[in-house]
């Protein structure tokens, strides 16, 4: 009798033990190899994406991570982009593929002109394929017109699951855009100024295809606005090149001026219908910064040494001089 209880006991011992190492393995024994970053594509089964963690080195046994996984109720897995680090026990590894606790992305934009590069730069380490996105950005830009719609996003770097839709990835970027405005009086320099947001960020776009020395932004944002309250005509070469699409031109013709568009500011006076780029925040607190720093400049020219600084003049005589040493060196370098 004695010896019948003795097995039972032992039997229940070794049942214990194997019980609590196969616990103790799961919560804490290392079950990652290396540190990284994989991301689960739709329709991946358990099995696959056991074999491709074998296969990339993140775990010794596509056969062990399944059967522990079912063993678990860790049966299924989620799309998304996953980060690794070494060691990290199995319970951990699979709690995060099963319930989907994606690591985020990093997403970055800048020097964006239209809605096809915005599509490009937003899904390039995204899920979602850049046509996709085109094709959303398009829709929500029918009410006001594709540029209108471009200033209603700052550029900056943002994070998004790698799985983001379109639809919630814009309305993200809407959320920071209010933010942003609502921030540090943006808003309301804006109507000090007399003009929107979208404005603003039209003014700041060609700002920044003016000139890339954020010291100047604000004196070059003056003269643009100086001729909208006179009435002049901006006269803006980049909105040109713009109406053109061609921002490799060096030298703006009289062929270039005739192009008849609503973003030739030579042709029509008044801002044109959108900004001709996603301006970056410098150029557009420069914008705003001028309700403090007013001067009285109508006219501003590149300074004929391409140092990318301009010389600013309050009468066109003096721009026509600044204006014709800037053209001499443009005809000594052959630039046409």
């Amino acid at each position: 009798m004695v010896p019948i209880i003795l097995v039972a006991l032992l039997g229940v011992i070794v049942w214990v033990s194997v019980w609590f190492y196969g616990e103790y393995d799961y919560r804490f024994g290392d079950a990652v190899t290396k540190s990284g970053a994989v991301k689960i594509m739709p329709n991946l089964s358990l099995n696959e994406a056991a074999a491709m963690l074998e296969k990339e080195g993140y775990i010794n046994s596509a056969d062990e991570y399944i059967r522990i996984a079912k063993k678990f109720d860790r049966g299924s897995i989620r799309v998304g982009n996953y980060k690794f680090d070494k060691g990290e026990s199995y319970r951990t590894l699979q709690n995060r593929l099963y319930f989907g606790n994606q690591t985020p992305i990093r997403v970055t934009f800048n020097n964006i002109r239209t809605l096809d590069r915005l599509a490009g730069a937003l899904t390039r380490n995204l899920l979602v394929d850049s046509l996709t996105m085109l094709n959303h950005l398009k829709g929500e830009a029918k009410t006001n017109g594709q540029n209108i719609y471009i200033a209603r996003f700052i550029p900056n770097t943002y994070e998004f699951y790698w799985t983001v839709t379109p639809s919630e990835l814009t309305e993200k970027l809407e959320k920071e855009s209010q933010k942003f405005w609502n921030a540090n009086s943006r808003k309301e320099k804006a109507q000090k100024l007399g003009y929107t947001p979208e404005q603003i960020s039209t003014i700041a776009s060609i700002v920044y295809e003016e000139t890339k020395v954020e010291a100047e932004m604000d004196k070059v944002a003056g003269v643009y606005i100086n001729r909208l309250r006179v009435g002049m005509p901006l006269q803006a070469d980049p909105t040109v090149k713009f109406a053109v699409g061609d921002f490799s031109i060096k030298r703006v013709l009289n062929r270039h001026l005739e192009y008849d568009s609503p973003y030739n500011t030579y042709k029509y006076k008044g801002l044109p219908p959108g900004p001709i780029c996603v301006p970056p925040i410098s150029a557009i607190d420069a914008t705003l910064s001028y309700q403090d720093k007013q001067h009285s400049y109508l006219y501003f020219c590149a300074n004929p040494d391409f140092s990318g600084t301009h010389a600013f003049a309050k009468t066109l005589s003096e721009h026509n001089q600044n204006a014709a040493a800037y053209h001499r060196e443009l005809n000594r370098r052959k630039i046409r």
